[in-house]
């Protein structure tokens, strides 16, 4: 109804009395009619129209809709800049025209949306709001980054940077830093984005908000995935999909999960690529965001084809290859005509293949283009870019100053500048390849330097664990051996250290499993075979096995996890880490004490907690717990030994089965230790 709509118009100015009073009036006036079988009057427009309020509240909502409903979109941002126009409200025009712009860029109209972004960024600084201007510079640049012009893109940047130090908006520093990072990931030169990465999670410490922070680990864990620093890579996207699930930001949480798919895709792991990939679509699919999806579509393609799926890959890769020419997107029909090519060739269609090949050439012969190359050297050069304009400067002052001879040697100063410049730059490309195959021949044999120091850690942590908690309690039981044959101990006598050599032999047994599991584990030894498995029965088994040690020390084992919580993962492995946790709660739980297991669902995985009501942890020993390759020993409430081997291997075998493990503690309150396992739904297959 009109009235309907209205109302929610007028909501907008109810800080104004005669808006109320207004809107009372007329709501009054329409049930009465209404009631009479009378039309109800429609509330004129007018008041509507010359009220800023109003034309924010269109501009935000069109904003919203972006990667939902286009149409409305387009809808609402023309509406808006037809109101701002009556208004002359410049912040409004530019508001709108930058929605407008956005719909075009994504539609893959970049000729339209560039004049549209012109247009706005020209609006824009008729205002005071430098923040408006710098999120119209950000978007124009990175539509010019979709389209693969990448100098436009690197000139708006510098310029967005200059503005953001200017007017100390760290927010948009930061954003500028990190998407100039992408336009030197897009080249390949990854030591340049690295420093721009690198100062803008700077400026994230100072502005302290912990999802932009969040979108920076994730650009900077597919960096160090495409240097080859996988561990870095996981572990900085695993803390990045925490926080943006935190948040439920769907679309980010959608992106987090691609980029773990690449991370995957890089090493080969083709099963778990599919699967970040598929739970990355279904999330893209949820905000109808076409251009990031299409993002993902070609890495659909090479798990596919890695995993010998040919016809699954060639159907995404062909989708991924019409949605590139639809949003004129060259990177795409880059990585969508590679693949393609492949994909035909391994079918001998060598007349397709040919035709994908050639296609794949042409584009990456046009983004590699000299002035793109030429432009990302523009931030390399800053003391020539801060010359050329100090001498902008003086050229205008010597104009106002009629010195015109001046001028003349001013500009031959910068044509002989640019030919000295010119023939520099083409000595540091030859350098630069030089530099690049001594780097890589570096970073090889740091790989392999680490590798060896990583297997004597290894080494060394096995031989302090076996002489430390092995050899101690294996000697005292050979002492008794000896003293009984010796005649020194008699039998009654050897009856009284029974119990205490029943529980020594328990800590051996005990050790010496979780030793060889986690010995397999370092050794390249151990697989993962998932499966579905059921996690109550899994708790329940390690609760039967565990009563008697629970018995004796009047603990209560308590399994709250709900029947039926099936899971997706090896449940030998998830038995080991059950059951090395609940040991644990058990030792450091004094008597009377209670230990609760429980599960709840989250997105697609199941989060186990194991809570117990302990002596708890210091902040300093909960970090060693975690500490990698480090052995904590520590004794329980009634002196029970432990090496904090059994949390290591813990929390290795559920990052195998794709989860995290962490804790929460304080000393005299407790522990509760968290881990993730995949929920057991068969989600993992779609269907174009």
């Amino acid at each position: 109804m009109v009235i309907e709509s209205q109302y929610k118009v007028y909501c907008l100015n109810i800080r104004r009395p005669y808006y109320l009073l207004s809107l009372l009036c007329t709501l009054l006036f329409c049930c009465i009619t209404k009631a009479n079988g009378v039309n109800t009057p429609t509330i004129s427009s007018d008041l509507v129209k010359k009220d800023t309020i109003y034309v924010n509240a269109l501009i935000n909502k069109a904003e919203r809709l972006r990667f939902y409903n286009s149409d409305s979109l387009l809808i609402l941002a023309n509406e808006s800049l037809k109101l701002s126009e009556e208004l002359e409200y410049s912040y409004g025009i530019s508001n709108a025209l930058l929605q407008t712009a956005n719909y075009y860029s994504d539609a893959g109209n970049s000729e339209k949306a560039n004049t549209l972004y012109i247009k706005a960024l020209e609006e824009s600084k008729k205002t005071t709001d430098s923040n408006l201007q710098l999120s119209i510079m950000n978007n124009f640049a990175k539509s010019y980054y979709y389209f693969g012009n990448y100098a436009n893109s690197l000139a708006i940047y510098l310029e967005g940077v200059e503005l953001a130090e200017k007017s100390n908006n760290n927010r948009m520093l930061s954003v500028m830093n990190e998407n100039i990072a992408n336009l030197y990931s897009a080249q390949k030169d990854y030591k340049q984005a690295l420093l721009f990465l690198e100062k803008s999670i700077k400026l994230n410490l100072i502005i302290k908000d912990d999802f932009y922070s969040a979108k920076t680990l994730c650009n900077y864990a597919y960096l160090q995935s495409e240097i080859g620093n996988i561990n870095n890579a996981m572990f900085n996207i695993n803390k990045s999909i925490s926080i943006f699930e935190e948040y439920n930001n769907i679309r980010w949480i959608a992106k987090a999960y691609r980029v773990k798919g690449d991370i995957y895709l890089k090493q080969k792991k083709y099963t778990w690529a599919i699967r970040w990939y598929d739970q990355s679509f279904h999330l893209y699919d949820q905000i109808k965001n076409n251009r990031d999806r299409l993002n993902l579509l070609s890495g659909l393609a090479y798990a596919h084809f890695g995993n010998k799926n040919t016809d699954t890959a060639e159907l995404y890769a062909l989708t991924a290859y019409n949605d590139a020419k639809e949003l004129n997107s060259i990177k795409n029909i880059e990585s969508a005509s590679d693949i393609l090519y492949k994909i035909n060739k391994n079918k001998k269609d060598f007349e397709k293949s040919l035709f994908f090949h050639e296609l794949y050439k042409k584009v990456t012969d046009s983004l590699s283009r000299k002035e793109n190359k030429r432009s990302l050297l523009m931030l390399q050069t800053k003391i020539e870019r801060d010359k050329l304009k100090e001498t902008k400067e003086v050229v205008d002052k010597l104009e106002n100053a009629r010195i015109r001879s001046a001028i003349y040697i001013g500009i031959s100063i910068l044509i002989i500048w640019g030919i000295i410049t010119y023939m520099m730059s083409k000595s540091r490309k030859a350098h630069k390849k030089l530099n690049t195959e001594l780097q890589l021949k570096q970073v090889v044999l740091e790989n392999r330097e680490e590798e060896l120091q990583e297997i004597n850690e290894t080494k060394d942590k096995l031989f302090s664990i076996i002489a430390h908690d092995l050899r101690g309690p294996i000697g005292a039981l050979l002492d008794v051996l000896k003293m009984m044959k010796s005649g020194d101990l008699a039998i009654t006598e050897f009856r009284d250290f029974v119990p205490k050599l029943i529980k020594d032999v328990d800590h051996i047994s005990f050790t010496l499993n979780n030793l060889l599991s986690w010995g397999q584990t370092q050794m390249n030894g151990a697989t993962t075979n998932t499966t579905l498995a059921e996690l109550n029965t899994l708790a329940e088994n390690n609760i039967n096995l565990l009563g008697e040690t629970a018995k004796k020390k009047s603990i209560t084992l308590v399994n709250e996890i709900p029947e039926n919580t099936m899971i997706f993962s090896d449940p030998n492995q998830i038995d080991i880490v059950i059951r090395n946790i609940i040991s644990n709660a058990l030792k450091f739980t004094p008597k009377g004490g209670k230990i609760t297991i429980d599960a709840q669902e989250k997105y697609q995985f199941i989060e186990v907690t194991i809570k117990d009501t302990g002596i708890g942890m210091s902040e300093e020993d909960l970090s060693k717990v975690f500490t990698p390759n480090q052995s904590h020993t520590t004794f329980g409430t009634d002196n029970e030994k432990g090496t904090g081997l059994g949390i290591s291997l813990s929390k290795e075998m559920v990052e195998n089965n794709g989860g995290n493990l962490w804790a929460k503690s304080k000393l005299g309150k407790g522990t509760i230790f968290y881990f993730t396992v995949p929920k057991g739904e068969d989600n993992y297959q779609y269907t174009l």
